[in-house]
Formats: structure tokens, C-alpha cells, sequence
């Protein structure tokens, strides 16, 4: 499937991150990428590259073929709305990056007929590492490969049923937070036991690195590989025990379902 143009809606964190990844990673040509804000001055990055900013949504939408959605989700109904009569589905594919917003509302904002996907990625996107989880409305088997080709081009993609994208928001999108946190609170641990700052900074991150690679690769559990490292009596499982004992594990799974109820009930 071909597409020459690509339109990206609202070019805040996410929408910049997803530019910058579909540069990098070849996928398409920075001239066949447009993304659109209002204040295009903040995207100058990414028009040193090649990209087309421009602030006119309209303009962006109709010289596009796949439109990627990375509005705030208070404004996406009344951005959408206004947009509705450019919206082609003989030409158009839209693709919605939006937290909480619906198949079903993109549907009825937008025109019958048009092919839908929601997609979840995280901003690790910019580097060609993201975890994406897409569902979709009313495509074509060649337009699901076509968006699933182009998020793997930009990290790791998981197709899943509509119902589990506010958890897939959390584990996924909310889930670089918690693991930047974590890092961070390694870091500020190995300053505390000698190490300055950068030193511990880059131990601390290719440490997390390695060990979501053994996962990945290997195809491991984690407690596989906590089991490796954890010799009796060794300095390992008395850390692990006094962090559980503190909370670590259970304060996370709360931390989880926190951020989850906030996107059902708001």
C-alpha cells in the first residue's frame, strides 16, 4: 500500500516524537511528512530536517493520505468537527493517538465510511523504540498492514481489542514515566553509595537497558532472571526484601491503577 503523505495534527510531545521517528527510521520522506500547531516556531527541529510545518489543518489534511491525530483530548472532538468536510474516505486513513477517545467517536465525528485506528505509542517513539498497541474500525486487511508496518518501523506494535487501550495507555504510555522514575531514584541511590552524578546516571540506564533486553530476547520471565543474581545470604535479596518491604512492588500496581481509573472515570 502506498502512501506519499502524511499528515500529523497537532504537533505537541507526541506528534513531534512520531515525526522525528518516521525520519529517522526511513520510513518516509521528511518532505512527505506535514505536521501542523499553532505556534510552528516550537517545531523549527523538525523543519531543519525536511519536515512541512504549517499551521493550517485543513491544507495538511487535504494534501495528505494518512492522517495521524495527536491533538490533547479536550480539543479533538471540536478540531475534528470543523475538519469534517475534508475528511475523503477513498483517500484518507485516520489514525488517532488520542487518550480516551473512541472507534466510536472518531467515527462520529469524522465521515461514514472512513478507515479508523487508534493507536497507543510513548514517546520512546522518537528513537525507534516504542511499544504501540493498535485496534482499528472499518479497514482493509491492506490498510491494517500498512499501519502496523509503519509503527514497527518506529518500535514494537501489538494489535488488541478496543476495551484494553486505556490499560495499554498506562502500561505502555504512562509505563516511560515509571521506569524513568525508577531510574531516577537509582541514580540518586548511587550518588548516596559514591558515584557522581553522570556516572550513575548512565549505570543506572543501561542497567534497565540490559535487563528489558533479557526479557525481550530471551524470551525470560522476570523472576528468571532475579533468580540469577540473588544468592543466598547476598547483597541482592537483602535489597529486594527491605524494597518490598517499603512498599516497591505494591506501590507500583497501585500506581497502575490509579493512572487507569483517572482515564475511565476522569
Amino acid at each position: 500500500m502506498e502512501f506519499q503523505k502524511i499528515a500529523i495534527i497537532g504537533g505537541g510531545n507526541l506528534g513531534s516524537a512520531i515525526a522525528q521517528g518516521l525520519v529517522k527510521s526511513g520510513f518516509s520522506n521528511p518532505g512527505d511528512i506535514i505536521i501542523t500547531k499553532r505556534n510552528t516556531t516550537t517545531l523549527a527541529h523538525l523543519q531543519a530536517q525536511g519536515v512541512q510545518v504549517q499551521s493550517d489543518n485543513a491544507a495538511a489534511i487535504a494534501a495528505s493520505n494518512v492522517i495521524v491525530v495527536a491533538l490533547k483530548p479536550y480539543n479533538v472532538k471540536e478540531v475534528l468537527a470543523d475538519l469534517k468536510a475534508i475528511f475523503d474516505p477513498g483517500k484518507h486513513i485516520l489514525i488517532s493517538v488520542v487518550t480516551g477517545v473512541s472507534l466510536q467517536d472518531l467515527d462520529q465525528i469524522t465521515v461514514d465510511g472512513l478507515p479508523i485506528f487508534r493507536a497507543m505509542p510513548n514517546t520512546a517513539i522518537a528513537i525507534q523504540e516504542s511499544m504501540t498497541c493498535i485496534c482499528h474500525l472499518g479497514a482493509t486487511q491492506e490498510q491494517i498492514n500498512f499501519v502496523t508496518e509503519m509503527f514497527n518501523q518506529l518500535g514494537v506494535t501489538v494489535s488488541i481489542d478496543e476495551k484494553l487501550m486505556d490499560a495499554a495507555t498506562v502500561l505502555g504510555a504512562c509505563g516511560i514515566a515509571y521506569a524513568l522514575r525508577f531510574i531516577r531514584a537509582n541514580i540518586q541511590g548511587g550518588i548516596e553509595i559514591g558515584f557522581d552524578a553522570k556516572t550513575a546516571n548512565l549505570i543506572a540506564a543501561q542497567t534497565v537497558k540490559g535487563a528489558a533486553e533479557l526479557l525481550i530476547k530471551e524470551n525470560r520471565h522476570p523472576e528468571e532472571e532475579i533468580d540469577k543474581v540473588t544468592t543466598p545470604k547476598g547483597c541482592t535479596i537483602a535489597g529486594l526484601n527491605e524494597m518490598e518491604h517499603q512498599g516497591f512492588s505494591s506501590s507500583l500496581i497501585k500506581g497502575i491503577s490509579v493512572s487507569y481509573n483517572k482515564i475511565v472515570k476522569g
